[in-house]
């Protein structure tokens, strides 16, 4: 899959502005990192993976100047406390966070064990409760700042399966109208997105990341389920998921000041899927 590195608007939004994205080593979260970086940002790829991080600054290419990396592991606070700092000394403060990190597990309930459900909820919610706990000082002094976080279509809709998943985005859906309460005072904004019917590592299973692990649909799934999941608008070649650009472009405009009177609210990115 090949990743557009340059916007077609060629937009500048990001230009001065310093960003965290997490779960940056592969799918949604590398593109994200190349759109942000092509607008202009000053990026640090956050990921538990080094191989995918190297891949990210690979594709950025000649756009890496701007890049800067950091192994980190989002289920574990010490990891994330060191990492979010290190972010913060390298950028020299934060205006944007992009919390895209997450994982996929499927089956049936009755062989969901619950060190499966646990770990789902441990990356998915936990991970980001604890990225953004740790990023909120610097935030209080960036400049329009701003969260992204990575809810799914899952969180209001049935997706067979995927109650563990479903479980989590609903959390971080919730999670994010609260902060975005909280904080609107203070003119930090939160907002989500919610993708469906999108290529990356967690729908084909051939992320680099351990936090982007395929779907692994039971063997005897019964797919007549997924009829009200199917993509309404065409996709080229007939495809059945769109490209991680389509949601790289919704999360640049929400995290730079294209933004500044959104908070509190989501983004559906699904082709139409739920109408």
């Amino acid at each position: 899959m090949s990743l557009p590195v340059e916007p077609s608007s060629g937009l500048s939004r990001y230009v001065h502005r310093r960003v965290l994205i997490t779960g940056a080593g592969s799918g949604i979260g590398q593109a994200c990192v190349l759109r942000i970086l092509a607008e202009g940002g000053h990026v640090a790829a956050a990921d538990i993976s080094g191989d995918g991080l190297a891949d990210t600054v690979a594709k950025a290419g000649q756009l890496a100047s701007r890049l800067s990396t950091v192994v980190m592991d989002i289920r574990d606070e010490q990891s994330v406390r060191a990492g979010v700092a290190q972010v913060v000394e390298s950028l020299g403060g934060l205006d944007t966070l992009v919390n895209a990190a997450g994982i996929l597990r499927s089956s049936h309930l009755s062989q969901t064990t619950l060190a499966d459900f646990e770990e789902v909820i441990r990356i998915n919610l936990i991970g980001t409760f604890l990225v953004t706990r740790e990023a909120i000082g610097a935030l209080h002094e960036g400049k329009g700042p701003s969260v992204v976080n990575f809810s799914s279509t899952s969180a209001q809709f049935a997706h067979p399966y995927m109650a563990a998943y479903a479980a989590s985005k609903g959390g971080v859906l919730s999670m994010t109208h609260a902060w975005a309460m909280e904080f609107a005072k203070a003119g930090i904004r939160f907002n989500s997105v919610q993708p469906g019917s999108i290529a990356s590592g967690m729908t084909d299973g051939s992320g680099m990341s351990r936090q982007s692990v395929g779907p692994g649909l039971p063997q005897d799934a019964d797919f007549t389920l997924f009829g009200k999941v199917a993509p309404m608008l065409p996709l080229d070649g007939g495809a059945i998921f769109a490209n991680p650009d389509a949601v790289a472009g919704v999360v640049a405009m929400l995290g730079s000041d294209d933004a500044y009177f959104v908070t509190g609210t989501e983004v559906r990115i699904d082709g139409g899927s739920h109408m």
